[in-house]
């Protein structure tokens, strides 16, 4: 029997943290590099590595690397100045930072499976309403096991078999002084190892590595804001059109330069940040010697109509050239997103069987064109692990085992897809990113355009600058552009306006100001009034703001960690001009949110303790599209409960509800729209909102918004 043609496949992780390098030190504003190199950065190369018949593609930020560099040199960040410092001599303010900084992470997985953080968890919990008295309620002994703990379940499954892990997690609690120094010190070893495993397993032909440009800008907005009109004409642009084509120029080049050094050659490809492309930025990358691309289907699917192109003749499982030779590849929307939001909540032989499932159906499809045939699976490498079980440690290791020994399944990487597939003919190319094939993350809203503003200002005044003072300090110049370029980053405005809520807004604004402010301080010059006055100004900007990722939290009627509900959409009571002063009301604002099985809905209330004062309190959740009411009874004996099947809920800080999604609708999915409704028996208090329903559209399973990548 003749053996099988493969279906080819090429996988890309996206790794990628915003530059949290504060300027003029050494330190980082925040720990996400620090601790997701414990937990993806070093076991997810290792992971494709151990399988001989498995080529994959990891894409880097470069300066996530400088980031990482800066560590093993000396760098250092607030989290973990506070699990250095000896307990004996942490300040009471000190102790209370750390005991509200360090839970973050995703309770189910990451605290909850270790019980001695369980149990610190639980007890900051109880005692975290009376902030003045949270740090007496801890002995030394127990901040210094929240010290280990807190740093000790980001270490990924696959090194708790090396010295110390293994230790400290056989022992659990009662750790000493020199026991958390040894861990910390063995991070920073670990942090060493994560390049030099990248380079040789490059060096051993079967994963390859491509760059972002340098400081992972949008590319297309760099050469010229307007290009956000194609996708979106009636977008309000910032005041000042931004037009420097040279800035994305040097942004890749910068990149160019660092593969070189650090890999050898030239840079195979490229994920653009966010995978935005526009026909500008393409002529730049090719410029380059880059030989592919990679972007998201939808990109594709309105570049065909661009193009005058009939789709069915045009699958999005294939290479694509544009202009003389750059190949482009385009992420399979669904495929990708099953592995980073579906998967999570599945044990490993039903996600892996359901994955490959999806890819012998394509293989059936093109059975008789297969040798034009690539999925490109694109994806976010860090973010979903954390929602799995152990790390997906068992997830991945059969998800490689299988890809390794299918005979009908190939890995390629994004190179070798590029190579080996015919390519068709793409004669134009739509410009958008790979969230809703627009750039409306990153621009027109007031708070991304005051952003826009400000750099362009600030950019300015370094090109005057250097013409009126051509003798000046050229390390200073040369820093102040690199202070520019890092301003140039995507990570701002992905936090500025309304579709990005989460617990560090305010620190993104004051990095991104820092930046420039940097510029001013060195060129000499005053600094303007405008570059020390915040640009996030709190709340949503609207009344409604609709969901942009999927949301699972736990249903305990607390934030039960700090991004629990980032993302979710928003209804604020605040901006609404209605009958009732704001004094009146007792809800204060209406998140509401979904995932692949149930619609989330959450109240935040303006004063907990008033809201106990009222007899026979009762929500109602009336629906309009679908028709449906549920009552939720929330006096004392009825603070959590729900129907099976059906819905369930939780009330303590704020109230949390979830309904099951096929309990609203037979398919699972469809359009929506609600009012939250509170009774003093059966006496109405308030409705929110007032007038019209709080109105969305839940898409159908897999079809929702996705990781950022």
């Amino acid at each position: 029997m003749a053996k099988p043609t493969a279906i080819r496949v090429a996988i890309l992780w996206h790794m990628h943290q915003p530059d949290y390098r504060e300027p003029h030190s050494n330190r980082l504003a925040m720990p996400w590099v620090r601790l997701h190199a414990l937990k993806d950065y070093l076991d997810m190369p290792l992971n494709a590595g151990a399988f001989e018949n498995v080529h994959v593609t990891f894409n880097l930020v470069p300066s996530l690397l400088d980031q990482l560099k800066l560590y093993t040199e000396g760098g250092s960040d607030s989290h973990l100045d506070l699990s250095r410092a000896p307990v004996e001599v942490l300040s009471s303010e000190q102790k209370l930072e750390l005991l509200e900084s360090f839970f973050a992470a995703n309770p189910a997985q990451m605290i909850n499976p270790f019980p001695r953080y369980r149990e610190l968890y639980r007890k900051y919990n109880s005692g975290r309403s009376d902030r003045g008295a949270l740090v007496s309620l801890f002995s030394s002994a127990e901040i210094r096991d929240l010290q280990v703990w807190s740093n000790l379940a980001w270490v990924d499954p696959i090194f708790r078999d090396e010295a110390p892990i293994t230790a400290l997690f056989a022992k659990g609690r009662h750790f000493s002084e020199e026991e958390k120094q040894v861990m910390l010190d063995w991070q920073l070893g670990l942090m060493r190892r994560v390049v030099p495993t990248y380079q040789k397993l490059q060096k051993e032909g079967r994963t390859e590595i491509s760059f972002t440009p340098y400081y992972h800008p949008i590319l297309p907005l760099l050469c010229d804001t307007n290009v956000a009109t194609e996708a979106l004409p009636s977008i309000k642009l910032p005041s000042e059109r931004f037009v420097h084509p040279e800035d994305a120029e040097n942004q890749i080049a910068k990149s160019v330069e660092l593969y070189r050094e650090l890999f050898g050659g030239d840079m195979p490809g490229m994920w653009p940040s966010e995978g935005s492309v526009s026909e500008e930025v393409l002529g730049i990358i090719a410029r380059h010697g880059i030989k592919w691309v990679a972007t998201d289907e939808e990109i594709l699917s309105h570049s065909l109509a661009k193009s005058g192109l009939n789709p069915s003749d045009n699958p999005i499982h294939s290479v694509y050239k544009y202009g003389p030779g750059l190949k482009m590849l385009f992420r399979d929307h669904a495929l990708s997103d099953r592995i980073g939001f579906v998967y999570s909540t599945w044990n490993a032989d039903r996600a892996v069987a359901d994955f490959v499932g999806h890819l012998k159906r394509l293989r059936s499809i093109y059975q008789n064109r297969l040798d034009r045939v690539v999925v490109p699976i694109i994806l976010d490498g860090e973010n979903a692990w954390e929602y799995f079980p152990d790390d997906a440690t068992d997830f991945l290791r059969l998800f490689y085992q299988t890809l390794d020994e299918d005979p009908e399944i190939r890995t390629v990487t994004m190179s070798e897809a590029a190579s080996e597939v015919e390519a068709r003919p793409l004669p134009s190319v739509f410009a958008g990113s790979w969230i809703n094939h627009s750039f409306r993350i990153w621009i027109g809203h007031a708070e991304d355009n005051a952003a826009w503003d400000l750099l362009k200002t600030t950019r300015d005044t370094v090109v005057r600058f250097q013409t009126e003072h051509p003798d000046y300090d050229r390390e200073k110049i040369a820093a102040a552009w690199e202070r520019i370029y890092v301003a140039e980053g995507s990570d701002w405005c992905w936090w500025y306006g309304d579709e990005h809520r989460g617990a560090h807004n305010e620190q993104f604004d004051r990095i991104f100001r820092q930046h420039l402010i940097a510029v001013y301080e060195l060129l000499s010059l005053d600094i303007p009034f405008e570059h020390l006055k915040p640009i996030h100004i709190g709340g949503a900007g609207t009344q409604v703001v609709p969901p942009d990722t999927l949301v699972t939290p736990e249903i305990d009627g607390r934030v039960t960690h700090f991004y629990e509900w980032s993302g979710a959409g928003f209804f604020d009571c605040s901006l609404v001009g209605g009958s009732m002063h704001q004094v009146d009301r007792q809800v204060s604002g209406v998140y509401f949110a979904y995932d692949h099985d149930r619609f989330y809905i959450r109240l935040d209330f303006r004063s907990r303790k008033d809201l106990d004062l009222i007899a026979g309190l009762r929500v109602a959740v009336s629906f309009f599209v679908p028709e449906l009411s549920i009552d939720f009874r929330l006096d004392e004996d009825s603070a959590v409960g729900g129907e099976e099947g059906k819905f369930s809920y939780a009330l303590d800080d704020i109230l949390e509800m979830a309904i099951e999604r096929d309990y609203l609708w037979t398919e699972g999915f469809g359009a929506l729209s609600f009012t939250v409704t509170l009774f003093e028996r059966d006496q109405k208090i308030e409705s929110w909102p007032e007038h019209e329903p709080v109105e969305l559209e839940v898409p159908d399973r897999n079809r929702e918004l996705f990781w950022p990548l």
